[in-house]
């Protein structure tokens, strides 16, 4: 198949330029100019549009086994197909918790016969994420876990912390880990502030993250295990990572679109599908979030889906559950920072694609060679208003619901099979 008459976005070589794109067996087999057509093949006029590397989201519930009404791996993956992400790394904060082999099994199989799109299984890092046992991790590895995490059930024994870390150096598995201490941010629904105060909102201070990132960041500084951290949120906490990383300690972080894209004040009149985990942050901490991951110091957005259903939603603010679905609305959320100037579609793509690949050893996120063919095809500049009831999720807890956005998913490919066409 050929792909003619694109505009590719290459992030690994930092450029956007015309071209074509030749696929064989699932993989790129070659780049090509713009008007190639060749009269045997199956080609698709892209008609200018842009060409990128599908995206890697990182973080993704899936809420089987357990909540199937929330998220099926079907809907789950129907979504993420229509929001461009060709790769799904899923939680494991399931019901029950993904912590043995059997389980992991279990949702590997349900996955790969009810998602069109690639799905990788994060495994619990403690048995049922209660921060006591440490689980079966060779075991999980060779189940196929790519990652481990506990997710926001902070582990609070550092002892058992450190275990983890020292059994995962030993097996070069990546540890994933939500900095926050639990103490300070247990039962708080919003930032520590004058808007939470006027509000009546039970508040978190921001140095709750920095706390807990200072003692992991000491830790995997001490194991020299390999270390993730899955969403960084405030000024303190990134300037304290950015002095880590710069004095030689090897670690990673993430961001989620939530808290690139929305702030505090959005919360409004108690509006329960802007109460996410970590809450919502001041206008300062986004800006300073936008510039860690324009200059790569934090080097993935991940949409942190987290499918709610209405009746936990439906309650006063600070009762309502956390979380909100993000397949759909990651990508043209994240295009809000390409358009106001603010990260370049080949930056962007970056860190949606590349580097969430290259943290988990996969060979997408790239535009060259023989990497898979894992693709979307988009219109940057198209605008609508989001309709909740339009997405594909089960449900539909999500904060740009009304918001106008700018920027379409034309068609999705994985491994050079077409899973999703907008026309259709």
């Amino acid at each position: 198949m050929i792909l003619a008459n694109a505009m590719i976005v290459d992030p690994e070589r930092d450029l956007v330029a015309p071209g074509s794109l030749i696929i064989e067996n699932g993989r790129i087999a070659d780049l090509a100019p713009p008007g190639l057509v060749l009269p045997d093949s199956k080609s698709i006029d892209c008609q200018g549009k842009y060409l990128a590397p599908g995206i890697v989201d990182i973080g993704v519930k899936v809420c089987e086994p357990g909540e199937r009404h929330k998220e099926s791996y079907r809907s789950a993956g129907q979504a993420a197909a229509a929001g461009g992400v060709t790769t799904m790394v899923t939680r494991p904060d399931t019901i029950p918790a993904i912590d043995n082999p059997e389980t992991l099994e279990f949702v590997a199989k349900r996955a790969q016969a009810s998602s069109p799109v690639r799905i990788k299984t994060i495994a619990a890092l403690t048995r049922g994420r209660a921060g006591r046992e440490m689980t079966e991790i060779g075991l999980l590895l060779d189940a196929g876990a790519v990652a481990f995490s506990d997710c926001d059930s902070v582990i609070q024994d550092t002892k058992v912390f450190l275990r983890c870390l020292q059994y995962a150096k030993q097996r070069g598995a990546l540890v994933i880990a939500h900095p926050q201490d639990p103490g300070l941010s247990s039962g708080a629904a919003a930032t520590s502030g004058k808007f939470a105060s006027l509000k009546g909102i039970p508040a978190v201070p921001a140095q709750a993250e920095v706390i807990g990132l200072q003692r992991d960041i000491e830790l995997a500084a001490m194991t020299g295990a390999r270390y993730h951290a899955d969403q960084l949120s405030t000024s303190m906490s990134i300037e304290y990572f950015k002095r880590a990383t710069a004095s030689g300690i090897e670690i990673t972080a993430g961001a989620s679109i939530h808290h690139l894209t929305l702030n505090e004040f959005d919360i409004g009149d108690y509006r329960t599908f802007f109460k996410v985990k970590p809450p919502l942050r001041s206008e300062g901490d986004r800006k300073a979030l936008v510039e860690a991951v324009a200059s790569g110091a934090v080097s993935i957005i991940s949409s942190m889906h987290t499918p709610q259903d209405e009746e936990a939603k439906r309650l006063p603010f600070e009762e309502a559950a956390s979380g909100a679905v993000a397949l759909e609305t990651l990508f043209p959320a994240a295009l809000r920072l390409f358009h106001a100037g603010e990260i370049s579609l080949p930056r962007l793509f970056r860190s949606l694609s590349l580097n969430p690949s290259k943290l988990l050893g996969f060979r997408t996120g790239r535009m060259s060679k023989g990497a898979p063919a894992d693709l979307i095809l988009f219109d940057p500049d198209i605008p609508f208003v989001l309709d909740r009831f339009s997405l594909k999720s089960k449900s539909q807890n999500t904060p740009f619901d009304g918001q106008l956005l700018q920027g379409k998913i034309l068609r999705t490919f994985v491994e050079g099979e077409q899973v999703y066409d907008s026309s259709r």
